[in-house]
């Protein structure tokens, strides 16, 4: 599938910098990605290290939304509409299920509710049920193959029964309407600020790896420039009121990082103009 495509062809080389690793090893690898045509970045070794540390946040939120009763396709939409490539949904589908939940699984357990919080069991229990995604023609969404009509009329996908049926054991209070409205900041937000953790804890050497990263890596939409070029232009103390919104309304996961706290304190932005 041509979604697939655009997410196998990232352009994007995380070079994993751990305290042994000499410059001269770092050099040759960095020259050999860029042979290959790749963005490169130097990332520091740690959990999920930077790009899927920073997907699954967005993913956990991109659940917690469907729990409240939004259809798979209206956020898909959205987040396309936003500017990214492929909406969570589906893309959770393209990588497989069972990737999804080891990923959030390990993560939970290495750095806590904030980048997992939604319950790993339902993705367990979808595994169990032999629902892994686009591989299993069975996940979210369910592939046919498709006609040639289908083809030509690009028909929306349509949804598996067999994952509602599962997911309505895990439905969450419908008591945050307005989580609709503002649902593709909820997902946002949460990548922006893991994002923002991993420059705080040195993971990304700088802001402009964080934001190469993330839209080559990840397809954040390229006209915000990335993450940290996102915060500069909206403003780092919008974002910080808004992450604290969140906070008190959704919960802890929308904590935010330190870091954001000072430079608005200091009055600073990543980038200097």
């Amino acid at each position: 599938g041509h979604m697939g495509d655009k997410i196998r062809t990232m352009q994007n080389l995380e070079i994993i910098k751990t305290e042994k690793t000499s410059e001269r090893t770092l050099s040759i690898v960095y020259d050999l990605g860029l042979k290959q045509g790749k963005t490169v970045i130097v990332v520091g070794d740690g959990p999920g290290f930077y790009t899927t540390r920073i997907l699954a946040p967005f993913m956990d939120e991109a659940a917690l939304v469907c729990l409240e009763g939004m259809e798979f396709s209206k956020l898909d939409s959205i987040m396309q509409k936003f500017g990214y490539p492929v909406g969570p949904i589906t893309l959770i589908d393209e990588v497989g299920i069972d990737v999804a939940y080891h990923v959030s699984y390990d993560l939970g357990e290495a750095l806590g509710k904030r980048v997992s919080s939604g319950d790993p069991k339902m993705l367990e229990e979808l595994m169990k049920s032999g629902i892994l995604g686009r591989k299993t023609k069975k996940g979210f969404y369910q592939y046919k193959k498709k006609s040639f009509f289908d083809k030509m009329m690009s028909k929306p996908k349509e949804v598996n029964p067999g994952t509602l049926k599962i997911l309505a054991k895990y439905k969450k209070d419908q008591n945050q309407t307005d989580g609709f409205s503002t649902s593709e900041k909820r997902l946002t937000y949460r990548m922006l600020n893991e994002a923002l953790y991993c420059l705080q804890e040195g993971i990304l050497g700088s802001p402009r790896d964080g934001d190469i990263g993330a839209v080559f890596g990840l397809g954040f939409p390229p006209i915000f420039g990335g993450p940290f070029r996102y915060v500069d232009t909206y403003g780092p103390n919008k974002l910080l009121d808004e992450l604290k919104r969140f906070r008190d309304r959704y919960g802890e996961r929308f904590q935010p990082a330190q870091i954001l706290v000072d430079m608005v304190s200091k009055g600073q932005t990543f980038y200097r103009y």
